[in-house]
């Protein structure tokens, strides 16, 4: 009689081998989701800054038409022409006479909760000198100073 060799070849994966894939994938998700928050979170400071910021030359040309730009969101400050940011929750507006002043934005509606509350304020000194600051929420749960863009 031939003698018969019976082949019992493995079949799926062991179940120590599914552990190990499932611990990878735990460690890398716990290590990608908060760095992927930050990010939003930066790239969305960086967004508001850059809205308020390109309001500077309306500004400017208001001021040497000797018009004041001064008000809240939607009201005094028509003439900058201030649109709607579904990250901004609140804009106020308030130069002088001699052109000092600063444009403040207030995030929140659909800004991350790290940043929520935070304000950028883009200021001018009589000079027609302009700055950035970014001041984080008094409450600010998950604030990073690594949110603030270089140029503030």
């Amino acid at each position: 009689m031939k003698n018969m060799k019976i082949n019992h070849a493995q079949k799926g994966f062991t179940l120590i081998e599914l552990m190990i894939v499932v611990a990878i994938i735990g460690i890398l998700a716990a290590i990608a989701i908060p760095q992927y928050q930050d990010y939003i979170a930066r790239s969305q400071v960086n967004r508001v800054v850059g809205e308020v910021s390109a309001l500077k030359t309306s500004a400017e040309e208001n001021l040497m038409r000797g018009i004041t730009p001064s008000g809240t969101e939607g009201a005094g400050n028509n003439n900058l022409g201030f649109t709607e940011s579904s990250l901004i929750d609140g804009f106020v507006v308030n130069f002088d006479s001699t052109g000092l002043g600063s444009m403040a934005a207030t995030l929140g509606e659909s800004a991350s909760t790290a940043i929520t509350g935070a304000t950028v304020t883009i200021s001018r000194t009589a000079d027609g000198a302009w700055s950035c600051a970014v001041s984080k929420a008094a409450a600010g749960a998950g604030w990073n100073g690594s949110f603030v863009p270089a140029g503030c």
